[in-house]
């Protein structure tokens, strides 16, 4: 999940002038310490760029899963975790301290920290891991989705958009306008949405674009798609929606418009349907690269970006009470297109 464009040069000019102060230093190195009893201890920071059910979720997993990894592999994981709540100067800061702190390895969750992160230790031996970055070939970050080539690899919430776009189809037929709602910001949201245009443009469907940046705007924006009666929105894996779903959910179950999102926090946080990656399953993946590199020596470069498959649905039975659809019904549509259909009630974080 990513942010603006303008961020990553604001960052990687943070950057700059807080590596000057980091190399006096010293440069991070992923040895590890032994303990009294042999137990060698290995220092991560992990960097997550917003408070959100998807982002923390994928935080959650990392750590219960380096913990499982503690025990079989008689370690230890000593996580520093900050956020810098899409800051680009807290961002570069929590960086910063993460190599005054002589870190191990460095973890990224999204698209800023990771472009942050790769920037503040390139030429150095600290390895990065990043956690869902939507593009990492788009982003920069990577050489090749097989060998990165850089002292950086990690885990990718790609979304599957026509998969997605089939499954608004197939739900109704007769869908003749489509809003996308999104951050027009969030690099994210650039192929996914460019590729939805084209998509329904091919099928006919009229496309309505409607953007915002903040909660407010976002608002403002639902009730632009409320007052223009589109059979439907989409929205790609977007952090800046995400975070204002809660807000916004009730309109659109109030005007019986369906809200088509690329993750399942979309739908616990009330959309009507959530589409693509585990975000937990995403999480402990990342967690097990993290000891793949730290534990066993392997190296960032030669570790190919892990992928996951976008075909689980999970649609929000409270939303489909309020619109006054069956959920057995639309699971019936939809199941084509995906590799499971789940059930979710509204919430503000998973459990």
């Amino acid at each position: 999940m990513n942010k603006f464009k303008t961020f990553r040069k604001i960052a990687i000019a943070a950057t700059m002038a807080l590596s000057l102060m980091a190399t006096a230093c010293g440069e991070a190195k992923p040895t590890g310490n032994a303990g009294a009893t042999g137990t060698k201890t290995y220092k991560i920071g992990i960097c997550n760029f917003v408070d959100d059910a998807s982002l923390n979720q994928i935080v959650d997993n990392i750590k219960s899963e380096l913990a499982a990894i503690e025990a079989k592999e008689n370690v230890k994981f000593e996580i520093n975790y900050d956020n810098c709540n899409a800051d680009a100067n807290v961002l570069a800061q929590i960086v910063s301290n993460f190599e005054a702190d002589k870190v191990d390895l460095m973890v990224g969750v999204a698209t800023p920290v990771a472009i942050q992160m790769q920037a503040a230790t390139e030429g150095k031996d600290t390895p990065v891991v990043f956690a869902a970055v939507s593009d990492p070939l788009g982003a920069g970050l990577v050489d090749s989705l097989d060998k990165p080539g850089k002292n950086i690899t990690g885990t990718s919430d790609f979304l599957n958009t026509e998969a997605i776009l089939n499954i608004i189809l197939a739900n109704n037929p007769d869908t003749k306008k489509v809003g996308l709602l999104y951050d027009a910001g969030q690099d994210a949201s650039t192929k996914p949405i460019a590729d939805a245009k084209a998509f329904l443009a091919g099928k006919g469907v009229e496309v309505v674009e409607y953007t915002g940046t903040n909660v407010a705007e976002v608002m403002l924006a639902a009730d632009s798609i409320v007052a223009d009666k589109v059979d439907a929105v989409f929205t790609p894996t977007d952090n800046t929606i995400m975070q204002a779903e809660l807000s916004i959910y009730e309109k659109f179950a109030a005007a019986g418009i369906p809200h088509f999102c690329g993750a399942d926090s979309f739908a616990l946080n009330g959309a009507f349907l959530g589409f693509g990656v585990d975000y937990a399953a995403l999480g402990r993946e990342t967690a097990d690269m993290i000891a793949e590199i730290l534990v066993k020596g392997n190296k960032p470069a030669d570790t190919a970006v892990k992928l996951f498959d976008n075909g689980a649905a999970t649609i929000n039975t409270d939303t489909c009470a309020a619109m006054g659809v069956d959920f057995d019904s639309v699971k019936e549509k939809i199941q084509q297109y995906c590799t499971v259909v789940n059930p979710i009630t509204t919430a503000e974080s998973f459990k």
